[in-house]
């Protein structure tokens, strides 16, 4: 234990402190949401971190998350041959790799874990954990069945979990709408968790069981979050109540598979195409700031590094040192949760990883906080996804869903950073980074 362990346990409630502070109802808000999220929260990242027992159990989950993408690598190594091998590695052809690519390497295994996912439903283990989770969540902290169901669906899925609870969407109060957005945009997909694993297991080996903690770790978050920015004013039609996951069932297992892949095929181009078009604005931006930045700098003597990266970086500079960064690198990883923020978390873990490769991180705690503070979907373009897919569910809510959205997107920002703050809490340097 040292000093940056004691920060971090601390950023918690400095983190829930400011969300309070811009709450929508700060009297009315429900404290025993904030205790139990924040107290499963500690007991999870206890679990895993200090506990034996929980070290075992998350590094068989890395290992089995590990055989798991091997297997998913399949298709690609056919399909593109040694574009699809990662640096360093050789296929039974004796042929090497020719480098990183993340369009043949990484992209592709979104659609295999669609498939798996889907497969998981039609077997109906995915609708008894989703409801395991659920029931956890609403005896615990007192909240409707229907959120509680989509959160804990948003563990293991991305913005279709809101099917979940389709024919409750239409009657959900302000506070559940905007706990739906914010779980959604809190957690990562599970179909999206072999493409971070991907950039990372180089230098990070322990990854993949890092990113599934996190997962776990984010559902609670994103409820304290949510209902500190957004307290329940309303009365839920499901309050307490335990309700069963809505879900169409596939005629046969080799329908739900291919419904699945082709759900994973349109998620992957989803990605490319805000990846395409977002990493261009930002360059544009930055283009913009570094033209009327350098008069200004010339005007004045400034020597301030004109880009939108660099005004994110300062923008969340004293959020990375709350949750226990050490000041070296303090600015660099507030640089790259800045980067997720406009640029999704595809680009922010890719800067992560060339941080690493660079060696430019003088902790190693930094990079397992930036790990899971990057896990979850908040940032701009989440937000029109999530606001719009589930608009489409119940178009007489769309404009209630756009007027919580930005508040939404504010806590799944604190909230992702709330679970980086819990690893930080309970992070040594040892066996849960190297593997070993």
């Amino acid at each position: 234990m040292t000093a940056y362990n004691l920060v971090s346990f601390a950023g918690i409630f400095i983190l829930a402190g400011f969300a309070w502070f811009l709450s929508a109802h700060r009297r009315v808000v429900n404290w025993r949401v904030v205790g139990w999220g924040i107290g499963l929260q500690l007991l999870i990242g206890g679990f895993i971190f200090r506990v034996p027992a929980g070290t075992k159990f998350f590094l068989f989950i890395n290992d089995a998350v590990v055989r798991i993408l091997d297997s998913a690598t399949a298709g690609t190594r056919f399909l593109f041959g040694r574009l699809a091998l990662p640096p360093g590695a050789t296929n039974e052809a004796g042929e090497t790799s020719l480098g990183y690519f993340l369009a043949f390497q990484a992209l592709p295994t979104i659609i295999f874990f669609a498939a798996v996912i889907a497969a998981l439903y039609y077997l109906r283990i995915m609708p008894f954990l989703v409801r395991l989770f659920a029931r956890v969540f609403t005896k615990l902290m007192r909240i409707s069945g229907a959120e509680s169901l989509c959160v804990s669906s948003e563990i293991f899925v991305g913005v279709e979990s809101s099917l979940v609870v389709r024919p409750h969407l239409e009657r959900m109060t302000m506070s559940e709408l905007t706990t739906i957005l914010t779980a959604g945009m809190a957690s990562i997909a599970s179909t999206t968790l072999a493409l971070y694993v991907f950039l990372l297991q180089s230098k990070i080996p322990t990854i993949a069981g890092h990113l599934v903690s996190a997962s776990f770790l984010s559902a609670p978050a994103g409820l304290v979050m949510s209902k500190l920015l957004m307290p329940e004013t309303g009365k839920p039609e499901t309050m307490g109540l335990d309700i069963a996951p809505h879900y169409e069932r596939e005629d046969n297992i080799i329908l739900a598979i291919m419904n699945g892949a082709r759900s994973g095929l349109q998620l992957l181009g989803g990605i490319v195409t805000l990846l395409l078009a977002f990493l261009g604005i930002l360059a544009l931006l930055d283009l913009g700031l570094g033209w009327a930045g350098g008069y200004l700098n010339n005007w004045f003597g400034l020597h301030f590094n004109w880009s939108f990266k660099a005004v994110l970086g300062y923008i969340f500079y004293p959020f990375t040192l709350v949750i226990g960064v050490p000041p070296a690198d303090a600015l660099s990883i507030a640089g790259v949760i800045g980067m997720r923020t406009v640029a999704t978390e595809v680009a922010g873990y890719q800067t992560l990883a060339q941080l690493l490769s660079q060696n430019a991180l003088f902790h190693s705690r930094s990079a397992i906080i930036a790990a899971y503070s990057l896990c979850g979907f908040a940032h701009v373009a989440s937000l029109a996804i999530f606001v719009g897919g589930i608009g489409a569910l119940v178009p007489s809510r769309l404009r209630d869903l756009s007027r919580v959205g930005f508040r939404a997107l504010l806590a799944a920002t604190l909230a992702g950073l709330m679970t980086g703050a819990v690893a930080g809490t309970f992070f040594t340097h040892g066996a849960l980074f190297f593997g070993r």
